[in-house]
């Protein structure tokens, strides 16, 4: 299995990244601030799991091995599927999702697109004993945005995401005035906090 790529970001869109390695572009599905923190013609190293199908290979790429294992991890629970697990990854850290898990935080869990009550239940009861509880565990690390730039970044991950481009928008002028300048990451989880109010 590919567990690493690094090479030269050749297209960079709201949640993949066109990897070239020596002359050989990899599609690489993303968290959205993941994404947001590659730019085209940089180089990308990023943590990867495959996942192979009947009829697909698809390679998802991670900031971090933590991140990368967090999302291999949440897949071991029942009805949680890829884009579930990358869609958890878009919403939490591996922290926050270990602390979710941990303290059986129904609501901050229920805040994933896809996931609903008995989704988020699920989670803590098959996750409650695999989880690392240490912190720091694998935490994302995007790199910082100007000011501007991670106002656009974000409010094209939340409609990436599924909302609109009005609740976007509404969303991130909310977290404009206490963010400034900042990581996207950050910026993104703050946004979908405003949103799940």
């Amino acid at each position: 299995m590919i567990a690493s790529v690094t090479g030269t970001a050749r297209h960079v869109g709201l949640d993949r990244v066109v990897v070239d390695v020596h002359g050989v572009g990899l599609l690489v599905h993303t968290p959205p601030a993941v994404a947001a923190g590659c730019r085209t013609g940089t180089e990308v190293d990023l943590a990867t799991s495959m996942v192979v199908r009947e009829d697909s290979m698809t390679l998802y790429g991670f900031a971090t091995a933590g991140e990368r294992d967090t999302f291999e991890l949440a897949q071991t629970v029942s009805g949680v599927g890829p884009r579930v697990a990358l869609a958890i990854l878009s919403v939490l850290s591996p922290d926050e999702l270990s602390a979710a898990v941990a303290g059986e935080d129904i609501a901050t869990l229920t805040k994933v697109p896809g996931i609903g009550k008995k989704g988020a239940e699920r989670l803590v009861l098959e996750l409650r004993d695999k989880m690392p509880h240490a912190p720091g565990a694998g935490a994302a690390a995007a790199p910082a945005a100007t000011a501007g730039a991670w106002q656009e970044q974000v409010a094209d991950a939340l409609v990436g995401l599924g909302y609109s481009t009005k609740q976007s928008a509404d969303a991130v002028a909310k977290v404009a005035d206490e963010h400034g300048a900042g990581d996207v990451s950050s910026a993104l989880r703050a946004a979908l906090q405003v949103l799940a109010r």
